[in-house]
């Protein structure tokens, strides 16, 4: 269980602080909404570790995640955007997720096949589509092995129906691999469509959205 209990998190002092409480369980997708401006990025910010709440705690099961450093959590960040290097093939790119110092061509083609992308290895990166792209992108975290998932929008800049593709994907991949995933979306049919649990900020706190 990824558990948050009252992150406070404040930019100035005389800011009115956010307030986050939420769980999230193995191999489901929690799903957090807002406004824009409400907060979500900040709390994946608290979650990646890029800020330190002033109080609260952050847990996976039994590991208290706050004194670890963004590189030591266990925590792959996916974005609307691949963040892929276009000059590499989809292989290179791929490999990127993998543990310093590891190489392995057949976990990296293992992984591609599990997101639905043999045969395209060589590919450059800039040759593929939108959501050939977020495969990769998903294919790199994959090798990661990391198990906490955030996902910042990650199909925002897909068509109608490449996002619905991408989105059964990821629900696939966070069954599969028992991922605590969490999703920050604004679109109403992602969270429908994936998640088990649905939290909203308000007024910089987060709350069950039901």
């Amino acid at each position: 269980m990824l558990r948050a209990s009252d992150l406070e998190f404040r930019y100035r002092p005389e800011d009115e602080p956010y307030h986050f409480s939420f769980e999230a369980t193995a191999g489901q997708v929690t799903a957090i909404s807002g406004a824009s401006g409400s907060g979500k990025s900040t709390l994946l910010d608290l979650l990646a570790g890029f800020l330190q709440p002033s109080q609260g705690a952050l847990t996976l099961d039994d590991t208290n995640l706050l004194p670890l450093q963004p590189e030591h959590r266990p925590v792959s960040l996916l974005l609307q955007s691949d963040n892929l290097f276009e000059h590499l093939s989809a292989v290179g790119n791929v490999e990127l997720g993998m543990p310093r110092g590891e190489r392995g061509r057949e976990k990296v083609d293992a992984a591609l096949v599990e997101v639905g992308l043999s045969g395209l290895g060589g590919r450059p990166a800039s040759t593929l589509s939108g959501g050939q792209k977020q495969r990769v992108a998903l294919a790199r975290t994959l090798l990661r092995n990391r198990p906490v998932l955030l996902l910042d929008e990650p199909f925002s800049a897909l068509d109608d129906e490449t996002r619905g593709t991408v989105r059964t994907l990821v629900g696939e991949l966070s069954r599969r691999h028992g991922w605590h995933t969490v999703l920050v979306s604004h679109h109403a049919d992602d969270i429908a469509a994936l998640a088990s649990r649905h939290y909203r900020i308000v007024d910089k706190r987060l709350s069950d959205a039901a």
